[in-house]
Parts: structure tokens; C-alpha cells; sequence
């Protein structure tokens, strides 16, 4: 293994093309499709629909993105109509035009242990405000917004639009990872963040359309605040504050919490956080999950929560079925794209490699946070610091790590 630089970003020469659970995407092991999850939340009877669609029209499982949401892969081809019509039936797509929009990152845990509010209902009104608006179709597929109950999680995911809540009565409007300076109270803060949505495409389209991200704009934090406090683009219902530069939050660059093992709720109940080894559900999988609570919540580093449980007993059927509750673990550092024989574009089975390197101890860079990569596009590469581990068709270079 070789040592190189970090990656550069591609330039954004033509339109968004992100699978959505209608749009599906040709890879070499057949269709994928992507459902966007909002907050990461899953009802029991949303998880076992998606784990008879996984066996009945894919290949038997799911993928965790670290967006948390879901991919379905090896869809046979025409079989996104009924993908689509299971997934209508399930609640887990309420509009087939914003579907691809719906990328929406809640603190895991949220309201059911610490925080300083509980940030699930500011996705469930964005969601709906967001599917209610028809401008907001456009938005394109890897525009994410970040619903931060104050603990520093999901903030630190750079968002395009977010909200960071301060304290219980004052909340920080977030563009592309960093403090805007516009607040609101908790009952106008998703208003403030679909104003800034709109403002968002709004500043896009002067610049030409082509940007996937908030980030790729010109002076786009600026421009996109600027609109929104000058009311150009919908007026939150609440009066908004607007601080001065020296006056506004440090946004945390990595995530402050990841919770793994069992966790103590509010109420004395317990939730359980596992790890999903390369993020790879199988339908056994998500029905012993469905089994064990009404409701599960992914998290965007490829894992998965079971709360509500009386005591942690439990633990031992997830480890049983594979899933990690050891925070030491190597799998809690370790994330891959596809790989052969899912990806055409892949150098390696990079799957099998990783699996390998971590059963044998062999991980490179000390076992340091790692992405293991078929190409130099470096597909499904989280945030953060991270040690890049690229396919060359000769063995694997090592990238030292970057954010």
C-alpha cells in the first residue's frame, strides 16, 4: 500500500442525478434505489416492508447511508413501480416529486435522552413543509438539512440548511455547516429553515443552477442569509434575531456524541446503539429489529438505535445476529463503497477486503477512522477526518487523513 494526497472535489459540469426510491440508478449487480428516511426514523411495519421488498425485489438487504437513510440493490429491472407503490403504502413516501429533496438529519435519540429539546418535531414539520411546496421539487438530490436538539451531532455533518438549538428558547439557523447569525424561537425555526431553503434555490438560479450544495455557491452563506433577512424568500411567523459575527457559535467539525452500547432515556428506559458493519442490513436483520420495538432510528454513521426497551437485555440477540455494541470495536472506524461486484467502476471486492483486514487485525493507518474505495471517486466517504484507503488495481494507496 502507497501513501497520496487528499481528494479534490469534481466539478459540477452536469445536473444532480442521486437515486431516489423512483429514480433508480444501473449499477453492475442491477437497480438501486435510495429512500431518503427523514430523521432516520422507521416504524416496526415500515421495517419489514422494507426487508420483504429487499428479498422479494433486490438482493436480500439493505444498505445504511450516511445520510441516514436506505438503499435496496439488485432491483431487477421495472421494478421501481412497485418499490415505489409498497413504499406509498407504508408512509415512507409521501411525495413522489420531492422525494430525492428529502435528505433530513435529526440528533439521534433525540427526545429520548438528553439535549436540550427534543428536535423530531422540526423534521416532521420540515418534511411536510417541504413536500407541500412545489417550488422546493427542485432542490437537488444531495441538498441535506440538520435538526440539532443542542448536543452536537448532526451540526457537525454540514448541512446545507440546519437548525442547532442554543437553549430551550433559542434556536441557531446553521448554512453549510456554520452559524448564519439569524435565530428563532423553537416554534419559528422551521419556518426560518424553509426560508432559507428557498433562498437557497433562489441564489442558485442567479449563479447559474448548477450547484448540488450551499457550499458551492459564491459567497453562498452570506448571499443565502442575506436573502433570508432581508425577507425575500418567505417570513418565518415569528420574529427572528439576527447576532453579530463576533456573538455567533463554533459549529463542532466532527460529530460531539456517537452514541454506541446501551444508553440511559429520560423516562429509565434503554435504547441499545449498534453498529452496522459496513452498514449492510439483512432482512433477518431488520426483522429482529422490527421484533424488538415499535420504532428504530438509523444514524448517519451507518448505525442503527432500538430504544424504548425496559433493560438491556437485548443486546445480546443484536450482537448475535451481528451488529456491534463494543465502542472499541474496528467496525465502528470502518466504512466502504460497494466494491465489485456491485460497482462496474470498482478495482476490488472492497467489502470483502475491509471485512478481511478487520477479521485479521490488518487494518492500515493503525486501525485509524477509515473509508475503503474502489476508485478516486471514494462513494459513500463520510464526513470528518478520515484515512482513505483507494482501490489502484495493484493494491489499495493509502490517503492520509483529511476532513
Amino acid at each position: 500500500m502507497s501513501s497520496a494526497g487528499p481528494p479534490t472535489s469534481p466539478p459540477r459540469d452536469r445536473a444532480d442525478a442521486c437515486p431516489g426510491a423512483l429514480q433508480t440508478h444501473s449499477a453492475a449487480d442491477g437497480e438501486l434505489a435510495r429512500v431518503r428516511v427523514p430523521g432516520g426514523l422507521l416504524r416496526a411495519d415500515q421495517l419489514r416492508v422494507l426487508a420483504a421488498a429487499a428479498i422479494e425485489l433486490g438482493n436480500g438487504a439493505l444498505e445504511l447511508t450516511s445520510r441516514g437513510n436506505v438503499q435496496l440493490r439488485g432491483l431487477r429491472p421495472g421494478a421501481a413501480g412497485e418499490l415505489g407503490d409498497r413504499l406509498a403504502a407504508a408512509g415512507l413516501l409521501p411525495s413522489d416529486s420531492h422525494e430525492t429533496a428529502r435528505n433530513l438529519l435529526g440528533s439521534v435519540l433525540s427526545g429520548r435522552a438528553g439535549g436540550r429539546l427534543d428536535a423530531r418535531p422540526w423534521v416532521r414539520a420540515f418534511d411536510a413543509g417541504l413536500c407541500a411546496d412545489p417550488s422546493l421539487a427542485a432542490l437537488p438530490g444531495r441538498f441535506l438539512a440538520t435538526f440539532d436538539d443542542g448536543r452536537g451531532d448532526v451540526a457537525a455533518l454540514d448541512g446545507d440548511v440546519g437548525l442547532l438549538a442554543l437553549s430551550p428558547g433559542s434556536v441557531a439557523l446553521t448554512l453549510a455547516g456554520a452559524d448564519s447569525g439569524l435565530r428563532a424561537g423553537p416554534a419559528g425555526a422551521v419556518a426560518l429553515a424553509l426560508a432559507a431553503t428557498r433562498a437557497f434555490l433562489a441564489e442558485r438560479a442567479v449563479q447559474g443552477g448548477s450547484a448540488w450544495r450551499l457550499a458551492e455557491l459564491a459567497d453562498g452563506r452570506a448571499r443565502v442569509a442575506a436573502r433570508v433577512a432581508g425577507a425575500r424568500v418567505g417570513v418565518p411567523a415569528e420574529p427572528r434575531v439576527e447576532v453579530p459575527a463576533g456573538a455567533r457559535v463554533e459549529v463542532p467539525a466532527e460529530p460531539q456524541v456517537r452514541p454506541i452500547g446501551a444508553v440511559p432515556q429520560d423516562d429509565g428506559r434503554t435504547a441499545l446503539a449498534a453498529v452496522v458493519p459496513l452498514g449492510r442490513l439483512t432482512a433477518a436483520q431488520l426483522t429482529l429489529l422490527a421484533d424488538l420495538a415499535a420504532e428504530v432510528q438509523l444514524t448517519p454513521w451507518r448505525g442503527v438505535v432500538v430504544p424504548d426497551l425496559a433493560d438491556g437485555s437485548a443486546a445480546a440477540l443484536l450482537v448475535e445476529a451481528g451488529l456491534v455494541l463494543d465502542p472499541d470495536s474496528p467496525w465502528t472506524r470502518v466504512t466502504a463503497c460497494a466494491g465489485l461486484p456491485g460497482c462496474a467502476r470498482s478495482l476490488a471486492d472492497v467489502r470483502a477486503d475491509a471485512t478481511a483486514a478487520v477479521m485479521v487485525g490488518s487494518l492500515p493507518a493503525g486501525g485509524a477512522r477509515q473509508h475503503w474505495a474502489g476508485c478516486e471517486r471514494r462513494c459513500g466517504r463520510p464526513g470528518g477526518a478520515v484515512v482513505d484507503v483507494v482501490a489502484t488495481g495493484s493494491g489499495y494507496r493509502i490517503d492520509a487523513p483529511t476532513a
